[in-house]
């Protein structure tokens, strides 16, 4: 039986490859993981929920990130969320931080399961994190986990408002979902459709 090598890379070696490489990798425990390509709908609520932010942000002390900018969660531990927002300049360098306030991942089915599982412990443990949100993109579903409430989760559903105490940010989730396409938006916009 063949044994599966395992090349091990040090930190150091992972982040200054990073910053010369066309592909993104994530790096936990000595493994770098090249990301995937997200579909047009992943693609449409980050740029949604990254519009309303900055909007919403413009003159206060904390700036949203799309998914280029690299977290350190950890000792060999580096992720880049969907969505980040930092306050105060807390950066590692012009790459990084390890202070972020809020992050968002946008849910598929190929990153559920670490985005709801290991990324979620990985972000909770950081001391300036104060909220954490999974925005599913084949649904209408949006959970909100936040350090004031012990983490556990509130859900948000179409004509909710979500109140992003952080950042001082209230955000729709038709918002969220302005221009998506799954099923469940559809039906939305037809029972709407029909009633006007």
């Amino acid at each position: 039986m063949l044994a599966k090598q395992i090349n091990y890379i040090s930190e150091q070696d992972y982040l200054s490859g990073e910053r010369n490489s066309e592909i993104r990798h994530e790096y936990v425990n000595g493994t770098a993981y090249a990301m995937a390509g997200a579909s047009v709908n992943h693609n449409q609520i980050t740029a949604n929920m990254l519009t309303s932010l900055k909007v919403q942000l413009k003159g206060s002390n904390c700036r949203p990130f799309s998914s280029d900018l690299l977290v350190k969660t950890g000792h060999e531990r580096y992720r880049y969320p969907d969505v980040v927002v930092v306050c105060n300049n807390q950066f590692l360098d012009d790459y990084s931080t390890n202070s972020p306030v809020f992050i968002v991942e946008v849910l598929s089915k190929a990153t559920r399961q670490t985005d709801r599982q290991s990324k979620r412990l990985e972000y909770l443990q950081l001391s300036s994190l104060q909220e954490y949100m999974l925005i599913e993109q084949d649904s209408v579903e949006v959970e909100v986990f936040r350090r004031n409430q012990g983490w556990q989760p509130s859900y948000y559903y179409w004509g909710d408002t979500i109140q992003l105490e952080s950042i001082g940010v209230t955000i729709t989730v038709d918002d969220i979902y302005e221009l998506v396409a799954n099923e469940e938006v559809e039906q939305f916009l037809k029972q709407v459709k029909s009633e006007s």
